[in-house]
């Protein structure tokens, strides 16, 4: 999961799951309370936002709409249609305070710029950020001004970002109960993982969820995610932000285990077998001074050491170090914090036949598959 949340990436201090209300029926469904208990007021339920790019500090975007499609782009008062049979891309740059859109022979100015289709609905485009890196996205896009960078926030539906983080977080060979199971987890992320940001409910790093574009509708991401429309894992009747790792090291471990907090789930540690027999090893160097603070077992020291000098210098939680000259040797086992859900392990036991539900039942004890209802739908 996450923390990326697979590779490591979330830090489960910033993780607790919002309070859900949840119906008194046989299979609970989660109460239309929840539209509003993220700030007092109704919210839809069925949309992310999700900040990215943001580790790049940008100063400046290109915004292109992919061939066949066409794009509204609003600077303030002003409007600006971007299409492959004209013009099909602008730029936003940063100004002080102020955003300057570029397109053709046009020049707008405005404090905010958001990026539509023609019905100001959810819509394909290409984000960009020069010589960098470029994704395609299916949403809604806002662009403002923070801190001296554009801060860029993808608004996008519930199951759409189930379907892009699953497809960013697994590989081609996955099987398809595996990536069920990993869906479900994604989903209750989402689902009871909001509020992680003031101004948006997630970001892009591995501080919340890895995401790319989203996947072809027949891909067997975009199949396993409409075979598990709407379910979510929960723990004593309320859904949580379910955390997943790339690999553990047999065993999976508590937030205790690795110096983080407790978790509106407490994350029974469970046998891996599969990375018990087949253990992912990993050996890393990083600079004496960077190790200072760096001790196994610390979830929270591991990450602050990964943001200064990269997510793969120190994979997981299980290592031992030696001092080598000015360097640290690191000899470590398993990929992320080993937490939850163990998607080597997982993607062993589909291989062997089970299905999402005793995948999850395996690495979540004593939580319950439910299915999600939001405020536009009926319970």
């Amino acid at each position: 999961m996450r923390s990326r949340f697979s590779t490591t990436r979330l830090s489960l201090a910033c993780r607790l799951a919002l309070l859900l209300l949840i119906t008194a029926n046989s299979t609970p469904q989660v109460s239309k309370a929840y539209a509003r208990a993220h700030d007092g007021s109704p919210r839809a339920d069925d949309a992310v936002s999700i900040s990215v790019f943001g580790l790049f500090r940008p100063r400046e975007f290109a915004v292109t709409a992919p061939a066949g499609h066409a794009l509204i782009l609003q600077a303030g008062e002003q409007r600006v249609v971007l299409e492959s049979s004209g013009v099909s891309s602008a730029t936003v740059r940063i100004d002080g305070p102020h955003l300057v859109v570029s397109s053709g022979r046009r020049e707008l100015h405005a404090t905010k710029v958001t990026v539509a289709g023609r019905g100001n609905e959810s819509a394909d485009f290409i984000l960009e950020i020069p010589s960098k890196i470029k994704r395609q996205y299916h949403g809604t896009l806002d662009i403002t001004p923070s801190s001296g960078n554009l801060l860029s926030v993808v608004t996008l539906d519930l199951e759409t970002a189930v379907s892009s983080a699953v497809a960013a977080e697994s590989s081609a060979d996955t099987p398809l109960e595996a990536l069920k199971a990993h869906a479900i987890a994604a989903r209750s992320y989402f689902i009871a993982g909001r509020g992680r940001h003031r101004n948006f409910d997630f970001c892009d790093t591995t501080r919340c969820q890895f995401l790319r574009a989203a996947p072809p509708a027949t891909s067997r991401v975009a199949v396993a995610v409409e075979a598990t429309r709407g379910l979510v894992l929960a723990y004593q009747s309320m859904p949580f932000a379910a955390m997943y790792t790339r690999s553990c090291s047999g065993q999976t471990r508590t937030p205790a285990q690795v110096g983080l907090p407790a978790a509106a789930y407490p994350y029974f540690s469970v046998d891996c077998e599969y990375c018990r027999r087949h253990p992912v090893r990993w050996t890393s160097y990083i600079p004496a001074h960077q190790a200072e603070s760096l001790r196994a077992s610390d979830e929270t020291a591991r990450l602050a050491v990964a943001r200064h000098i990269g997510w793969s210098a120190v994979p997981s939680n299980d290592f031992s170090s030696a001092k080598d000259g000015d360097r640290v040797l690191l000899r470590g086992v398993g990929n992320g914090h080993g937490i939850g859900l163990c998607q080597a392990g997982a993607r062993a036991m589909a291989a062997s036949g089970a299905g999402f539900r005793e995948i999850l039942l395996h690495y979540y004890p004593n939580t319950n598959i439910v299915r999600h209802s939001g405020p536009n739908r009926s319970e």
